[in-house]
């Protein structure tokens, strides 16, 4: 019976896009690790740490710590516990405290008296007194009219008079209390295409987003002008729900981008007409970079003979592209085993177009190639060439590692030593770079020893400058306010569609902080697809600082993540990068195939795992349940493959009886070789994945290592090591 079970279990994550989130989005917090407390001198209120600090306290201790700065002298910092203080005792319901905190504190700290008047009219509110709660409001219409705080109290008062509505609609349609405003006017009368339109331009994360996109292109079709239509379907392109969007692509403005998410659309939606729309966009934008896509995915999906051709107006009208256009041509030619001049256009590629991506596709694979054949000092000198003349491309931490590997084959263990350093040096977040700090001894554990390291882990005490935004958003996300910093945010971030570098970064970060992590930590991560010259430097630069990354390695549910890996005498941190790949933190998410919460767990698997820990009663998409049976089921994959956590990790994706059927296979040879020989692809990406999770957070929030690869690389940001 257990056999049987252990062929059915599969708790991986396919993909990403097929994701569908469960429940709304929750509020974590980036940091819920109970750090001490600042010294807080009450009498002179004087502290060892700045205010926006006290975020990672517990609740009592922040609470303490806050009446004792606001006992002390006035300042700056007085001004901000005063806020703090107050703004925790309203989300307590405690509004006549928090009025004394409040007092005349819009005259003292000015950057947030806007907020300052919101958090008295909600502190009036809780009280009952209707009438202070309304002056309050129509105080912050009054001193502050362009704030997007005024959209708080247009939909406050616009309870009682639709006109205060009216009002929030057409002065800040983009904030959330307008949003809420237009979802409740909804309600009462679902026909109301103008205000289905607004949510569909400024609330992707609303709940009901896809079904108003849905209602707004099959009831009122009629209705909506090509920009309307553009709107739509960039929800669409956003939700990954391609065909739709090349549909609704087809009716807006036709932009060189539109008009290829036409033909990509519905290439990916598998629609037909792809051809024909990639076709007109050739012919009717012959210049733009989006031809040049249009031209390689026309190679894709024709015959080789036209395929041909296409890939020849790349590679003369396109030079950015023609390395790619001169490697696919490559490939037809030897399908049609015309292997002359297969060999030909190859020689060009690394000639004409050596420092091109596909040059370095091209080297990897032919080291690649010679390794399988056993020829480690051919493969080498490929592996080299990548280093070399690639340096920046995807295969450089791969070749530089394989590098040293093919040297220990022949007995060079000097140079062995020397291509692990330059992994470390260049690639410091790479998977590459983990296996190489072990092979170079460092405590970072192996396949057989992660699984028992307990590393220290310390974060940032404060958060960095946000690169984008107003004064006030800027300070709110300091004091860790981030759900009124995205509200902030929704109304600043004005073009979603064609964001700069600072604003998709900036937006990435907003998405963190109320835990839409899966978009979050996505908007981060995409910054690498930049393509312009001005944009690829300004992402270089945002590379080297230590906010970057940790954006997209955030720590949410520390503590059910620590208890549980105690309790199973599991890595923490191996623990957490294995959730960052499964769900990125999103403990509603649920795969195509049921899998659920953050560990991703099937339910039948969560049955069974809950039968033997004598579990009655438990949700998947609780983080403490869920966690609880993953790790569970992490130490029973570790016990199956005697603690190799390699093994264990492609297990948990795979199923134990694929694995176990590859080890009898291949048996347990070098693990480097072993993940290269996994025959499912995404469960080789995926261990790789996994165990790059792991090595950027350590590298990134363990003293010691971010120490030691600071020594060693140019690369690693600088702050990544936290203040302790």
């Amino acid at each position: 019976m257990l056999k049987q079970r252990k062929t059915q279990v599969r708790l991986g994550l396919a993909v990403l896009g097929a994701l569908a989130v469960g429940a709304a989005i929750p509020i974590v917090q980036w940091s819920q690790r109970q750090q001490p407390s600042p010294v807080v001198t009450a009498a002179e209120g004087s502290f060892k740490k700045p205010v926006s600090a006290f975020k990672a306290l517990p609740p009592a201790q922040r609470t303490k710590a806050l009446e004792a700065i606001v006992k002390g002298k006035e300042s700056p910092e007085r001004s901000r516990a005063r806020y703090l203080l107050a703004a925790e005792l309203v989300e307590k319901g405690q509004g006549k405290q928090a009025l004394e905190a409040l007092q005349g504190l819009e005259s003292s700290y000015p950057v947030l008296a806007a907020h300052v008047l919101k958090q008295r009219a909600r502190a009036y509110e809780q009280m009952g007194d209707r009438a202070k709660t309304q002056s309050t409001w129509q105080q912050v219409l009054k001193d502050h009219p362009k704030s997007p705080v005024a959209a708080d109290a247009l939909a406050a008062l616009g309870h009682d008079n639709p006109r205060y509505g009216d009002q929030a609609i057409a002065q800040f349609p983009a904030h959330p209390s307008t949003i809420d405003l237009v979802q409740q006017r909804l309600k009462q009368n679902p026909k109301q295409p103008q205000l289905l339109l607004l949510i569909a331009k400024h609330a992707l994360y609303a709940q009901n987003y896809l079904a108003v996109l849905d209602t707004l292109t099959s009831q009122y079709a009629t209705q909506l002008q090509p920009n309307d239509w553009e709107a739509i379907a960039f929800g669409y392109w956003e939700k990954q729900l391609y065909g739709k969007a090349g549909e609704a692509y087809a009716r807006a403005p036709y932009t060189p981008l539109n008009a290829y998410r036409i033909g990509r659309g519905l290439q990916l939606g598998e629609k037909g007409g792809a051809t024909q729309a990639y076709q007109r966009v050739v012919q009717t934008f012959p210049n733009t970079s989006e031809t040049a896509l249009a031209l390689l995915r026309l190679a894709k999906i024709t015959e080789p003979g036209q395929a041909i051709g296409y890939l020849d107006q790349v590679e003369q009208r396109f030079p950015a592209k023609a390395g790619e256009a001169l490697l696919e041509k490559a490939k037809l030619l030897e399908q049609q085993n015309s292997l002359k001049y297969a060999t030909a256009v190859r020689q060009i590629l690394l000639t004409r177009y050596s420092k091109s991506d596909a040059a370095a596709a091209l080297r990897w694979s032919l080291a690649q190639e010679r390794g399988a054949a056993n020829d480690a000092q051919a493969a080498r000198v490929w592996a080299e060439s990548v280093v070399t003349h690639n340096s920046a491309s995807e295969q450089a931490p791969e070749a530089a590692f394989w590098s040293g590997k093919w040297a220990e084959q022949l007995g060079k263990q000097k140079e062995a030593k020397a291509a692990y350093e330059q992994v470390l040096a260049r690639y410091p977040q790479s998977y590459y770079a983990w296996r190489s700090a072990s092979m170079l001894g460092w405590q970072v554990g192996d396949f057989n020893s992660v699984r028992q390291l307990k590393p220290e882990v310390t974060r940032p005490a404060s958060r960095p400058e946000l690169p984008v935004g107003s004064t006030a958003l800027k300070e709110l996300f300091q004091l860790g306010q981030d759900r009124e910093a995205w509200k902030l945010w929704q109304v600043e971030f004005q073009d979603p569609m064609q964001p700069s570098v600072a604003e998709q970064f900036t937006d990435g970060v907003m998405r963190l902080g109320v835990g839409d992590y899966l978009d979050g930590i996505f908007m981060v991560s995409f910054l690498r697809e930049r393509d312009k010259p001005e944009e690829q430097s300004q992402y270089r630069s945002l590379r080297q600082q230590a906010s970057y990354w940790q954006a997209l390695y955030p720590f949410p549910f520390l503590e059910p993540i620590e208890t549980w890996s105690q309790e199973r005498q599991l890595n923490p941190l191996l623990v957490t990068a294995l959730i960052r790949q499964e769900s990125r933190f999103m403990p509603g998410i649920r795969s195509s195939v049921g899998a659920t919460g953050l560990m991703q767990v099937m339910p039948d698997t969560g049955a069974w795992i809950a039968k033997q820990i004598k579990l009655k009663q438990y949700q998947l998409n609780d983080p403490d349940d869920n966690i609880k049976l993953g790790t569970w089921y992490l130490d029973y994959t570790h016990q199956e493959y005697g603690g190799n956590s390699m093994l264990a990790v492609a297990s948990y994706n795979a199923g134990p009886g694929a694995v176990g059927s590859w080890v009898a296979k291949v048996g347990q040879q070098d693990p480097d070789v072993f993940i290269e020989k996994i025959p499912y692809d995404e469960t080789k990406g995926y261990v790789k994945s996994v165990f790059e999770n792991y090595w950027n957070y350590l590298r990134l929030y363990n003293p010691e290592i971010a120490q030691k690869v600071a020594q060693v690389s140019k690369e690693q940001p600088t702050g990544t090591v936290p203040d302790s």
